[in-house]
């Protein structure tokens, strides 16, 4: 499961309705690629339709879609939205990464 702490939650839906999405219906994709400076980086988007193999959840009114292979890494994650004077964007809190670069973009297992 992947959890949506409130801030993120006001966030997603703000953008989503932005770039047109409906946040009631459409999805939060996030996934995990090869890359960074920690060897895996994090992705977010939004989506319309799943996939085959993804696994969908809902948690703050905010649905969610990973794909198979990055469920793996990201299981327990919680997603938070940092607007303070550090930094400003998503975060993902992943109690899976051992090691995670300074920005906060590429973790390790």
């Amino acid at each position: 499961m992947i959890k949506v702490s409130e801030q993120a939650r006001r966030k997603v839906v703000a953008l989503m309705t932005e770039e047109g999405f409906d946040a009631t219906k459409d999805f939060v994709r996030v996934g995990v690629k090869s890359g960074g400076c920690s060897g895996l980086s994090y992705e977010l988007k939004f989506d319309e339709a799943t996939l085959e193999g993804d696994k969908v959840f809902e948690d703050n009114a905010v649905r969610i879609v990973v794909d198979k292979k990055s469920f793996l890494y990201l299981v327990g994650t919680t997603l938070e939205y940092s607007g303070g004077l550090n930094g400003k964007g998503f975060v993902f809190n992943n109690p899976n990464a051992q090691r995670t670069c300074g920005c906060g973009e590429s973790f390790s297992l």
